[in-house]
């Protein structure tokens, strides 16, 4: 009976003595690290918050002191911004085409996805290849092609010319998310479905749906942030200005008050602002999609 307390005091030491500890290049190079990524975010935050607060500025503050803080702080811009007609109706557009886009994203990759990943068929391999291969073409190598299509399907000037590309230019990275999450679903789910009578399409909605909510997340939150800012497809496709998105709204802004700098920054910070919230809010919602979709 006594010799197990001096077995433990003896096992006790030797555990310690086996645990990895740091080394002292980790222990010296930590600072450094988080000195340099402050560094990187400071960088990275500066033209953003130059913008929010040239806001509050005047332009002859501006013209005296480019890199000064606001004396007095000014809010005449953005409440001319906020009550202005044009911010909201391009905010509405905007929200159309990324909800819009979203959805089709949604839908027609979780669909496609379910395919390629629970069914055995001619071809599945080269499918998924084909819609892998999609993600080396960007939209600026399509977009003369791309302008001559929608202009045949009579979609110029609206909004529906601007959301079928981009949910078509989405599906990939999609598809590509998606496939993991589904086929990691057990087999022996979807058998004992079959044998309490669960059709194929009620698997997928009661099975299928609430396992992938991760994967569905992040493909969404990504759809609509890279629909929302989105630039170059709107501005080949929309010629009215009653039908912008606010990409093309601070271009256009810009151009007609380009003597009202602080207003243009005014306007331009209050357009990244939505983003920058729903791309914070869901930022974990993101990672852990990503990180799913790796594992599976």
């Amino acid at each position: 009976m006594t010799a197990y307390p001096e077995t433990a005091a003896a096992v006790l030491p030797l555990r310690r003595r086996g645990r990895p500890s740091k080394s002292p290049r980790l222990r010296a190079a930590s600072p450094i690290v988080y000195l340099v990524a402050l560094v990187v975010i400071g960088l990275m935050l500066a033209p953003i918050a130059y913008i929010i607060i040239g806001g509050f500025r005047t332009n002859s503050q501006i013209t005296v002191d480019p890199s000064g803080l606001p004396d007095p702080w000014v809010f005449a811009n953005y409440l001319d911004v906020l009550t202005g007609e044009v911010f909201w109706r391009q905010v509405l557009n905007s929200a159309i085409v990324g909800f819009a886009t979203t959805l089709g994203v949604i839908v027609l990759g979780l669909m496609a996805s379910f395919v390629l990943a629970r069914y055995n068929f001619a071809g599945r391999g080269a499918l998924y290849a084909l819609f892998a291969a999609g993600l080396m073409f960007p939209l600026t190598v399509a977009i003369t092609p791309l302008y001559i299509v929608v202009r045949s399907l009579g979609l110029m000037n609206s909004l529906g010319g601007v959301i079928l590309p981009q949910i078509a230019f989405a599906l990939p990275v999609t598809i590509i998310i998606l496939v993991p999450f589904l086929r990691a679903i057990p087999e022996e789910i979807q058998e004992a479905a079959a044998i309490d009578g669960c059709s194929r399409l009620g698997f997928f909605w009661r099975m299928v749906l609430p396992l992938s909510v991760p994967g569905v997340v992040t493909v969404g939150i990504l759809a609509f942030v890279g629909s929302w800012n989105s630039y170059l497809l709107p501005l080949f496709i929309l010629n009215d200005q009653a039908a912008f998105t606010l990409p093309l709204g601070v271009q256009a802004f810009s151009s007609e008050y380009s003597v009202d700098t602080a207003k243009v920054l005014a306007f331009t910070s209050l357009s990244m602002i939505p983003a920058l919230i729903f791309f914070s809010v869901f930022e974990r919602r993101i990672v852990g999609g990503l990180t799913g979709a790796v594992k599976g």
